[in-house]
């Protein structure tokens, strides 16, 4: 999800339009080919740790206290987006677990119109680093699109607890014409534009919060 009201002196339709923060990532589609045709080819985790000593400083950085025994010799990450809160001042943490399928039925959630939200992640990562993994967001109201985003989120080596990653702050639309039902799909994709998550859901916008 990503809409953001603050702006009161653009049309309704602009209104609804996410204003970006500086840490978005808006990539042309030659910027992500040339990163793509950057990076090197693939490797397990054990054959990161065995590579030359000069690395040395590299691999404890990115790799910390990976235990080679328990990922072995695996070139494919494995990466589950286990929920998705949504943390709003003043308000109980609204912590939505990932169903199986991926697709919420019904309204997954509604936020009150001109709320202050942040997102948070947990991403639990196994096997294998993964490189570059960002988020993308869609939305649309009445089958127009109004919203379009992406976020990188970084690079993440395996690690037994989950990774929890916070988004920039956002603030919901308001007024008549924001309010109402919306549409949405989010991914999270890598730098190999594997997609680890696709989800589509609706939320609601309304005027007060829900009793």
């Amino acid at each position: 999800m990503g809409l953001d009201g603050d702006n009161e002196d653009v049309s309704d339709s602009e209104r609804l339009s996410r204003q970006p923060s500086e840490a978005s990532l808006y990539a042309t589609e030659e910027e992500e080919e040339e990163a793509h045709l950057q990076l090197g080819p693939k490797c397990s985790i054990k054959e990161h740790l065995e590579k030359d000593k000069f690395e040395e400083r590299w691999k404890e950085q990115l790799l910390g206290s990976v235990d080679v025994n328990s990922v072995g010799e695996t070139i494919e990450p494995d990466v589950k987006i286990l929920n998705l809160t949504i943390l709003c001042p003043g308000r109980p943490d609204i912590v939505l677990q990932i169903p199986e399928g991926a697709n919420p039925k019904g309204v997954w959630f509604t936020l009150k119109e001109g709320t202050h939200y942040r997102l948070r992640f947990s991403i639990q990562v196994n096997n294998n680093i993964v490189s570059g993994l960002r988020y993308t967001n869609t939305v649309w109201k009445t089958g127009l699109k109004v919203d379009s985003s992406k976020e990188m989120l970084g690079t993440f080596s395996p690690q037994a607890e989950p990774f929890e990653h916070e988004m920039p702050e956002e603030t919901t639309p308001s007024g008549i014409f924001a309010r109402g039902s919306y549409s949405a799909k989010t991914k999270f994709i890598d730098d190999d534009n594997k997609c680890y998550l696709e989800i589509n859901y609706t939320f609601g916008i309304q005027k007060e919060w829900a009793n």
